[in-house]
């Protein structure tokens, strides 16, 4: 690839390492009107960033070149430009890119526009695009922005609560748009507007936020002159997929009857639908054509497909893993789609399955284990969110701990997805202390099974995760030996007042409303609260430019660990919500590691 710097020698190196290094690519984008042309994800030269691709040339290009890398791009759909979201070092706060496909100047693609946080984003055939912007002081704007040089933007919409682009039409005249005007950051009502603001249709299954019942844009049928919407709903308990007309004022229920959360997107030719169906922590893909009596498997290796898209000449092209085998771009022809150069990821080991009863139902938790007879060392690594799921998908930072001699236990616990609405809503009010019933409760299984050692028992996350390990070294100081908290929420109310626009409003659904307003459940809520409780050595990481889990909450927690003397350790690093910079994630595990080692015992951290 042009702009990648070869392959570092890394047989010597152990092989926890040689996971973070191994060259990844993510699922090619293409442009829907010239479908030779992708963009993708790679941290070929060490830092996450995007690159083009020329199919029919086999030409490979970098397109963005930044200190903390870039993840955020789409194409146009002629494929002759580049949309790129520029930040400042990770803080999530900037302005979109426009780059020519070929390669050239970078230049402004909305130069009318002030710096925000996103909030979606749909470009139109002639040149047009929808912005969605979020900032503390105006809450959510979306604009539209005309070709270049054909005017200033338009602002169409604006709310105080949170909301966002979903999707523009083939012909560009219906938007679709997700907004939480309800109050009810969790369950998203659409409306589909003209690009002139005025409303064609509302669909709201929460009922002016009376039921918690969400709906999700997925995407308009990429046909000229068809006007149909595919939507997630939850009506029936999960999600899954309906088609809606919004001009007929038509829905169509589709007969998709899989257990687990049902996604969808069109077909290129909106001839039928690509079905992504998760459950129990696995996913698998089925072609439904509208009409048909039931959907047809595309067969694909049991494991996660953490994306897929239908191309034009019928075939599938996916992103797979599972926890013992590495990513992979796969297509439904037998080929692998897109092979980075350089050295591939060593494989880890399988998870199991283990399900325990809990206070509010059957827990669904994933183990991997080293070599040997337990008891083990356990970390219970917590995933964030904290509507995300752990799965059966290739992951670095669990497959370093199992090489060094640790099981890891990942507990999909109320609030996850992929097991339910109620499941995923179950958190509200009780926040952070429902997921800890769960997590204990997974914690005596594993103990009480013979897999996990109960004097050296790890809590560990990043984000959620990493508020769930602040919240649960102090509120259950007798089960854990040791926490690490990354990137975690510490001083609840000081993070309420500091963070991210929509995550503010996301807190007031969570607890019902702000500090202010329900100061009892964000103080029964705050690691803050139960500092001066936490016994077992805590190592927190932190960026600086975090908007999410922001920097001075964190000093907070720490000055009260510093000021009794607690056993702690602390790195800061220059970035945001994690860092996409492949040195300063290994960095980042090779200081986990070593703190675990050196207060629970074990073996050398580089040489494992």
């Amino acid at each position: 690839m042009e702009g990648m710097s070869e392959s570092e020698n890394v047989s010597t190196m152990p092989e926890w390492e040689q996971r973070f290094r191994a060259p990844r690519v993510s699922l090619p984008d293409w442009a829907e009107d010239a479908p030779d042309r992708s963009l993708f994800v790679s941290n070929a030269t060490g830092t996450y960033e995007l690159y083009a691709w020329d199919r029919a040339g086999g030409r490979q290009r970098q397109v963005t070149d930044r200190p903390n890398g870039t993840t955020d791009g789409v194409l146009t759909p002629d494929g002759e430009a580049i949309w790129w979201f520029s930040d400042t070092d990770g803080d999530e706060f900037g302005v979109w890119m426009r780059q020519p496909f070929g390669g050239g100047e970078d230049e402004p693609a909305a130069p009318g526009l002030a710096p925000s946080y996103p909030a979606g984003l749909a470009i139109g055939r002639d040149g047009s695009a929808v912005i969605g912007r979020s900032t503390d002081e105006d809450g959510t704007t979306i604009h539209l922005v005309p070709a270049p040089g054909s005017g200033e933007a338009v602002e169409i919409y604006r709310h105080r609560e949170s909301a966002g682009v979903g999707d523009l039409s083939y012909d560009g005249t219906l938007i679709a748009l997700e907004h939480t005007e309800h109050g009810d950051a969790m369950h998203s009502a659409l409306r589909v507007v003209r690009p002139d603001g005025s409303t064609v249709a509302e669909l709201d299954d929460t009922e002016g936020g009376t039921k918690e019942l969400g709906l999700a844009v997925l995407g308009f049928a990429p046909v000229a002159g068809d006007p149909r919407l595919l939507v997630g709903h939850q009506r029936r308990g999960r999600w899954e997929p309906m088609i809606w007309d919004p001009v007929a004022g038509t829905e169509t229920a589709l007969p998709v009857d899989l257990p687990g959360d049902v996604g969808a997107e069109w077909y290129p030719d909106g001839s039928a639908l690509l079905i992504e169906h998760s459950f129990e922590a696995r996913s698998e893909l089925w072609r439904y054509e509208p009409g048909a009596a039931e959907p047809v498997r595309v067969e694909t290796p049991a494991g996660t497909v953490s994306g897929a898209t239908a191309r034009p000449d019928g075939t599938v092209e996916y992103l797979w893993s599972s926890a013992a085998q590495p990513p992979v771009v796969r297509s439904t022809s037998g080929a692998v789609v897109l092979d980075p150069p350089g050295a591939k990821a060593p494989a880890s080991v399988a998870v199991e399955d283990a399900w325990v009863e809990g206070p509010g139902g059957r827990i669904h938790a994933l183990v991997q284990k080293p070599a040997g007879d337990g008891p083990f060392p356990t970390v219970f690594e917590i995933h964030g969110g904290p509507t995300w799921h752990d799965s059966d998908a290739f992951a670095s930072g669990p497959a370093a701990w199992v090489d060094h001699g640790f099981a890891v236990v990942r507990v999909n616990y109320r609030g996850s997805t992929g097991y339910g609405r109620a499941w995923t809503d179950a958190l509200k009010h009780r926040v952070g202390l429902i997921e800890l019933e769960d997590i204990a409760a997974v914690r005596d299984w594993s103990v009480k099974s013979g897999l996990a050692d109960p004097q050296r028992l790890v809590l560990a996350g990043g984000s959620w995760g990493g508020y769930l390990t602040l919240l649960g070294l102090g509120t259950q100081p007798d089960a854990w030996a040791l926490g690490l908290a990354a990137v975690p929420v510490a001083d609840y109310v000081t993070a309420y007042h500091d963070e991210m626009e929509a995550l503010k409003a996301m807190d007031r659904t969570l607890l019902g409303g702000t500090p202010e307003e329900v100061p009892e459940r964000f103080e029964a809520s705050s690691p803050l609260t139960y500092v001066d409780a936490v016994r077992a050595p805590v190592y927190i990481s932190a960026g600086v430019n975090d908007p999410r889990c922001p920097i001075r909450q964190v000093e907070n927690y720490v000055d009260r660990l510093a000021a009794r003397g607690a056993v702690h350790e602390v790195y800061r690093y220059d970035a945001g919500h994690g860092s996409l910079v492949v040195e300063e994630r290994i960095k980042q595990v090779r200081l986990e590691l070593e703190f675990a080692l050196k207060h629970l015992g074990g073996g050398d951290v580089l040489g494992a």
